[in-house]
């Protein structure tokens, strides 16, 4: 039986995090699919000890996190870390994308997909509560921001907080990511990329809660700055992931 690890990061939750972890044990169970529920949970408004509760109620449920705000890209790679799962994916704490959008995950990663991300930007993706224009706006400019730094021209949205892995492929991107913040979606697409990994997209559904935890101008000068970093932080993957993606290709024809 596929054993799937999932990891919800979380900063000051408490108000929605227990209906995001039921639905969640819900729909797996409905499937079949024994689950393994990470909360990475950073904060001090009673999130972990929603969780811990929910835990002494449920085996296969953890928490871990610290009061001090410690980023969304550092939870859930202290998540993959402790994960055990033959897949490992990570959704947003406030259920932007219904858990049920999985049934479109999951056939890509049987066909042996290596990673398949949520799409908010394909064809037939439902956008069913869209954000402020001004953030619609900010997120068209950084896209061009990011493919012109970073390249990932395939990747029509890279920041839909909904993603799945190969296990193996997210302990060993995840081992590699170092960015704490927001950017760590772009980073772990650029590593997976470099390492010649294939990624799907599907069309998700989403809504905005017009709860955005960015800080327009702070968060905005970090998110820059991670992005122009990302490719001085990983030269040495660069340099050795061509032969690492022809080997990987070899072994597995």
């Amino acid at each position: 039986m596929t054993r799937l690890s999932l990891i919800i990061p979380a900063y000051n939750e408490v108000a929605r995090i227990e209906e995001t972890v039921r639905a969640a044990l819900a729909y797996f169970d409905g499937k079949g699919i024994a689950t393994q529920i990470i909360v990475a949970a950073d904060g001090t408004d009673g999130t972990r000890e929603v969780v811990r509760s929910l835990a002494k109620q449920r085996p296969g449920i953890e928490v871990i996190g610290k009061p001090e705000r410690r980023g969304k890209g550092c939870g859930v790679r202290d998540g993959v870390r402790i994960s055990t799962g033959d897949v490992i994916g990570f959704i947003d704490a406030d259920n932007k994308t219904p858990i049920s959008e999985y049934d479109k995950v999951e056939p890509l990663l049987s066909d042996g997909c290596d990673v398949v991300i949520g799409s908010r930007g394909l064809r037939t993706s439902r956008i069913e509560q869209a954000q402020p224009l001004y953030r619609r706006l900010g997120s068209r400019g950084f896209g061009l921001f990011m493919h012109t730094c970073v390249g990932l021209d395939n990747i029509i949205d890279t920041q839909c907080g909904f993603k799945f892995f190969r296990g193996d492929v997210a302990r060993e991107l995840f081992r590699l990511q170092q960015i704490d913040g927001y950017m760590f979606d772009v980073e772990i697409l650029y590593l997976a990329n470099q390492l010649g990994y294939s990624i799907g997209q599907v069309p998700v559904r989403w809504r905005d809660d017009g709860d955005s935890r960015l800080q327009l101008v702070a968060g905005n000068i970090r998110n820059v700055r991670d992005i122009l970093s990302l490719r001085w932080r990983h030269r040495s993957v660069a340099a050795t992931a061509p032969a690492e993606a022809a080997e990987r290709q070899s072994s597995a024809s």
